[in-house]
């Protein structure tokens, strides 16, 4: 089953079971060999009434008993004393600590540890995650470490005194609520944990303080207004002891766990293998004891219970009729009712345009359980020809848009109410431009991407027609097409009400089963870590946009355009007569009929091709396709950007907001679009002017932060290429040590010439580049960049064998895997034809390019809290670039915080072989940052 709303996870912290074990009891040896078993067999003794007596309507319907693994975690290496007065464990003891835990899987019980988290870590990301999925928690402890987590659905019992702690039960304990605990352990610390705290001060004074001021921050922001001298001057000579104890205590609740909340179901115990444990412990009582719950007589060898696992009940079928139209006050109340029970709900809104900036909201549709959905409308509309006209009046029956937001937005905040969207981050955005938060949440179309990338597109329709075998409404047959297509608010409300509804509907049968899938195909920390935190950074990114300068781009469109009738001119002249530059079908007659050039191929219309590739292949023999490209080139740029992007400034902001595909490329790369900001050139002069167009306010600059090569560096660790590891660890110019390793050519001779073209190798190679296309980017003979190849290659053998294994994987398995976990599928690995090498070329290519994509993700999602504090904003994310605006005199501090970030990225997950670097700059405008 789907953890969610209805269900209870009680989580057992184990260490407690083994102490509070090991010293309620006396010494106990094993008969057999002497083996210590006090401790293991009062542990089982505690599962087991565990067991026995998690009954009734509070049972839990999952379980699991976390464990310490390990001494070293996280927190030694932030502060090295960090438990270095702990007292070492008993030597009795030791040899228990591996029984206990194989006592819990004889119970059939989930056994959880991780290597350099602590239990308590675990505990807090499972308690977290429970909570967000809609569901209670019940942690069984008396750890006041886990105080912290209590409220919203989680509880503590002390499993000794049998009773239970909730936020009421943290407050008498600390003198704050439980969202203050870390606050007050930070003033007080911990000589058990051996964390320092402000000295002097204990539990009661700092739960006096902190509810004096109201947080550890404000306390210390205000230190100086304290009137008691020396608790003042321990506050301020202490503030960096202080934040490091409340890092010391604050848990982790994004431990990178390996397992889901599905994983933790309960399960009865095999009776066969549960009595064999406790026949080898030569626990006699407790083993005769199980047996006679069982009907069974030890030692006997007994049959295992198996219970028939009842079929998951099939979804109701869509019902368009049985939707409702939710109307007042009341009826929106009873949806907001039944929400909270559920924990869950699929949300999806409906408004008058794909622009999410400019677009108003008209309608809000909701879903609590297959077949169970309705629509709020808002803002439909009658009369009138435009929305803006006047004559246009809102349509009776729907409720005023302010009221209705001002209901839904505490449920739209609510961390234990799970929010399910398809394509999640437009909806967020057009929540957020009403003042509206929307958090927890899950997005279908990223559930389905992190599976299966590289299978199918992603979007609802597609979704629904391939795993509910369901086909959606079309939106045009509502809003009609052409120049009689009306916006959705002209949609009637009976009209639009089954329309909206069954988007609801549809997401949430796709995220009961998709979601469940995640663990199963091994993506869960992919969705978790890359994919749905994602989502809200993007959208603060589009929303912020950037400002771009329409005279600057105006005066740029006039260059270009004085430029295109200079190369107009001389084109004319080489071709030896005028003719329309813009024209294939003349310029192909001009170079294949005229000019006689080689290669020259007609298409089924009758005319030559004349494409970039056809013109590149050409320029090596002819100055008229160089020239043309130079054209074309220009006019790319004028038409897509100069003249264009003035069309996107936003009448409202005076900025430029572009929007991002999270699920467009298979390699986890994003897609910008409405306007692409990606595919600005940046390899020409004019290319790279176009982005002094960008600008930042008065007082504030634009920052760049650009990974160096980064996809070179991931092959050289992928492909263990030990002379480019080296190079890039010692900082050196890897273009240089490229060429000299291939040609020969000592450092201190090295020509520009030479350098481009190892760099020409070094990038094409990691695109699976053939001779051809080498050829064509350098514009040498076939044969000539083909020599390259090979050179390159018996060079560096491991980039071979690399690319061999890679294809031979994907051929074996389907797909290619990044190192972040990533998977990218490969279709066409194994067809025939055409295709095949280009189908070989994107698996070569798709770790390397999806380990770096997935790099600037998990920098993207860590970013936000790197850079709290800062007058700075985060704008665009281009290819290995991260790009900001920020007040002037945080611009260094942002680029030290930023960076740091960045070339960390890949750690703890992925320890690489070579390091990461990042290249910063600053300026008015993006080319002087870039």
């Amino acid at each position: 089953m789907t953890f969610g709303k209805g269900h209870h996870l009680h989580l057992i912290d184990g260490s407690a079971y083994i102490f509070r074990a090991f010293h309620a009891l006396p010494p106990l040896a094993r008969k057999s060999d002497g083996l210590p078993i006090g401790a293991v067999a009062g542990f089982c003794n505690m599962i087991d009434r565990y067991v026995v007596e998690n009954t009734g309507p509070d049972a839990a319907t999952h379980v699991a008993v976390i464990f310490d693994k390990g001494s070293h975690t996280f927190r030694n290496d932030m502060y090295d004393l960090y438990k270095a007065n702990r007292s070492e464990m008993p030597e009795d003891l030791r040899p228990q600590i591996p029984l206990t835990r194989e006592a819990t899987m004889a119970f059939n019980i989930a056994c959880e540890e991780m290597e350099g988290w602590e239990a308590d870590d675990i505990i807090a990301t499972l308690s977290c995650r429970a909570r967000e999925a809609g569901g209670r928690v019940t942690i069984i402890s008396s750890d006041k470490d886990l105080m912290q987590l209590v409220g919203g659905g989680v509880e503590m019992l002390d499993p000794m005194k049998n009773r239970r702690i909730d936020a009421e039960g943290v407050f008498e304990k600390f003198g704050v609520a439980p969202e203050r605990v870390v606050d007050v352990q930070a003033l007080a610390g911990d000589s058990v944990d051996n964390v320092p705290g402000a000295p002097g001060i204990g539990i009661k004074t700092a739960a006096q303080l902190i509810g004096e001021y109201g947080s550890l921050d404000a306390l210390l922001e205000r230190a100086e207004e304290i009137k008691q001298p020396k608790r003042r001057q321990t506050l301020i000579e202490h503030r960096e002891q202080i934040e490091l104890s409340r890092r010391l205590v604050q848990l982790d609740c994004d431990s990178p766990l390996t397992f889901g909340l599905d994983d933790l179901e309960i399960r009865d115990p095999d009776p066969e293998k549960l009595l064999d444990f406790l026949n080898r412990m030569e626990f006699r009582t407790l083993t005769r004891r199980i047996a006679e719950r069982f009907g069974k007589e030890p030692p006997a060898v007994i049959e295992a219970a198996t219970a028939p696992v009842p079929d998951a009940p099939e979804e109701a079928p869509i019902d368009h009729d049985a939707y409702e139209v939710v109307r007042d006050e009341a009826a929106l109340q009873v949806w907001l009712d039944r929400i909270a029970r559920a924990g869950a709900v699929a949300v999806d809104t409906e408004t008058t345009s794909l622009d999410e900036m400019r677009a108003e909201l008209v309608g809000i549709s909701l879903a609590t359980e297959p077949g169970v959905a309705c629509y709020v409308p808002l803002a439909h509309r009658t009369g009138g020809g435009d929305l803006f006209d006047g004559e246009a009046q809102l349509a009776p029956g729907q409720m005023d848009k302010a009221h209705a937001l001002e209901m839904l937005a505490p449920m739209l905040g609510d961390a234990s109410i799970l929010k399910i969207g398809q394509n999640m981050k437009y909806d967020f955005k057009i929540f957020a431009r009403e003042g509206v938060t929307v958090a927890p949440i899950d997005d279908t179309m990223l559930l389905s991407y992190a599976q299966h990338a590289g299978l199918h597109g992603h979007g609802m329709d597609t979704l629904a027609d391939r795993y509910l075998n369901h086909q959606c409404i079309p939106i045009k047959t509502l809003i009609g097409t052409g120049k009689s297509q009306v916006t959705f608010d002209r949609v009637e409300i009976d009209r639009a009400a089954p329309y909206a509804a069954e988007d609801a509907d549809v997401t949430l049968r796709l995220w009961r089963l998709l979601k469940p899938r995640l663990h199963a195909a091994r993506v869960t920390k992919v969705y978790e870590t890359l994919e749905r935190p994602l989502v809200p950074v993007l959208a603060r990114m589009e929303m912020a946009g950037i400002r771009v300068d329409r005279q600057v781009l105006s005066r740029m469109s006039g260059a270009f355009a004085q430029k295109m009738a200079g190369l107009e001119e001389e084109i004319h002249e080489k071709a030896g007569r005028s003719f329309n530059v813009g024209s294939p079908k003349q310029l192909g007659e001009i170079l294949f009929d005229e000019l006689r050039l080689e290669g020259g191929k007609k298409g089924k219309t009758g005319a030559y091709g004349t494409g970039a590739d056809v013109l590149e292949d050409l320029a090596t023999e002819h100055e008229l396709p160089r020239l043309i490209l130079d054209w074309r080139q220009l006019s790319k740029l004028k038409s897509t950007y100069t003249d264009s992007l003035q069309e996107h400034i936003n009448p409202d902001t005076g900025r430029v907001h572009t929007s991002y595909s999270i699920a467009g490329a298979n390699t986890g790369r994003l897609a910008s679009t409405d306007p692409n900001l990606q595919n600005i050139p940046v390899r020409t002069e004019e290319g790279r002017r176009i982005r002094e167009a960008f600008v930042a306010p008065e007082g504030r600059v634009l920052v760049s932060l650009d990974y160096s090569q980064i996809e070179l560096r991931i092959l050289a660790h992928i492909a263990g290429i030990d002379a480019l590891k080296k190079a890039f660890a010692e900082g050196q110019d890897i273009h240089a040590i490229t060429a000299s390793q291939m040609f020969g050519v000592p450092l201190d001779a090295m020509t520009p010439e030479v350098r481009r073209q190892a760099k020409a190798i070094n990038f094409g190679v990691i695109y699976g580049i053939s001779g051809f296309g080498l050829a064509r980017n350098l514009r040498i003979p076939r044969d000539e960049a083909q020599a390259f190849i090979d050179t390159y290659f018996e060079r560096f053998p491991g980039i071979r064998a690399y690319m061999d294994d890679t294809v031979k994987f994907a051929r074996e398995h389907g797909r290619v895997e990044t190192l972040f976990g990533r998977r990218i599928h490969t279709p066409e690995i194994n067809a025939k034809g055409p295709g095949a090498g280009f189908a070989r070329r994107a698996a070569i290519n798709a770790p390397i390019q999806g380990t770096a994509a997935d790099a600037i993700r998990r920098a993207m999602v860590r970013m936000e809290d790197a850079i709290d504090g800062l007058d700075a904003t985060m704008l665009l994310q281009v290819h290995d670039e991260l790009l900001f605006e920020v007040a002037e005199g945080d611009a260094e501090v942002l680029i030290a915080r930023a960076r740091e970030v960045m070339e960390g990225a890949n750690m703890p997950v992925v320890p690489l072989s070579v390091p990461l670097t990042v290249e910063a700059g600053q300026g008015a405008n993006w080319a002087a940052a870039h």
